[in-house]
This record gives C-alpha cells, sequence and structure tokens, in this order.
C-alpha cells in the first residue's frame, strides 16, 4: 500500500472511489472532483494497493472556522495558507472497509494540517461515524448547518 497526493490523470479513479462510496445525492461529481484536484492537488491524500486507488480524503484549507456547504461546490475557495484544514470526504472502497486505510489517510491529512501550521482539521460527518472520529482526536461540536445531499451532519474539529 502507497500513499500520495493527487494529480489530474488521478480524477477518473477518484470519481468513481467518491461513487462507490456516497449516494448519488451526496457524491462529489467527476467535474467536482476536477477542479478540487486543479486547485488543491496536494491536499488529497490516496492509498493505493499496487496501481488500484482504495481510499482517498480530500478537503482544502480556509481562515473560516465551519465547513459549509459552499465550499464542497467552490474548489476556487481554498486558501493554500488557510489557518483550517477542511475535511470534504474520506473515502474507502467497500472491499477495504475496516482494514484501517481511512486511518491511515486520516492520519497523514492531520500530520501534514500540523506540520503546515494549521490550527486543526474540520469535517461533517453522519450520527454513526461521530465515535469513528472521535478516536482521532476530533471533538464533536454539534449539528452543522449543512444540508448538504439532504442530509444530517454533525461538525466535528480537531484542534492543535
Amino acid at each position: 500500500m502507497t500513499i500520495r497526493t493527487a494529480n489530474i490523470d488521478d480524477t477518473e479513479a477518484l470519481a468513481a472511489v467518491e461513487a462507490e462510496c456516497f449516494p448519488p445525492a451526496e457524491a462529489a461529481t467527476a467535474d467536482e472532483i476536477r477542479a478540487r484536484v486543479e486547485a488543491f492537488p496536494d491536499h488529497f491524500w490516496l492509498l493505493f494497493d499496487g496501481d488500484k486507488l482504495v481510499s482517498f480524503v480530500d478537503g482544502f484549507c480556509t481562515d473560516e472556522e465551519d465547513l459549509t456547504d459552499e465550499m464542497y461546490a467552490d474548489a476556487k475557495l481554498h486558501n493554500e495558507n488557510g489557518a483550517w484544514q477542511m475535511i470534504f470526504g474520506v473515502n474507502t472502497i467497500p472491499a477495504y472497509r475496516r482494514q484501517g486505510c481511512a486511518g491511515k489517510l486520516l492520519n497523514a491529512a492531520i500530520e501534514d494540517a500540523r506540520k503546515s501550521g494549521r490550527k486543526g482539521l474540520v469535517l461533517t460527518c453522519k450520527d454513526k461515524l461521530v465515535h469513528y472520529y472521535a478516536s482521532f482526536g476530533f471533538e464533536k461540536e454539534g449539528l452543522s448547518d449543512s444540508t448538504h445531499g439532504g442530509a444530517v451532519w454533525y461538525q466535528m474539529r480537531l484542534k492543535f
């Protein structure tokens, strides 16, 4: 297994994994993923088994403290010097779940954010995953204002 950041040639594989991991209303489109990779390739952490993409974590940086629905849609809001690393998605294809893949990538994202001098990381998740992210040090802040995909989301934050 190898971890690396993204490049534009990864767009198709990223879109396929995203579509396999999220319902259509929540999944980023191939065009949205392409725009994200173009804007912040170093904020995609990809895990490969050989040449097969099996998991990825992505998100951009901003000085905004809360993750908003607008951020998912507009990659141009990325600020490389932003105080907070947002996490838009934690994706692992079903055959590789419960094997530590997402955890390896979350730890890589956390370490990169720490080395970059950020204040921490912010993500939103469904209630059933609050305990999972808490195991990495994220703290539940309550219901998010997000209505992304028509789901109920909780905002979580890891402060350094």
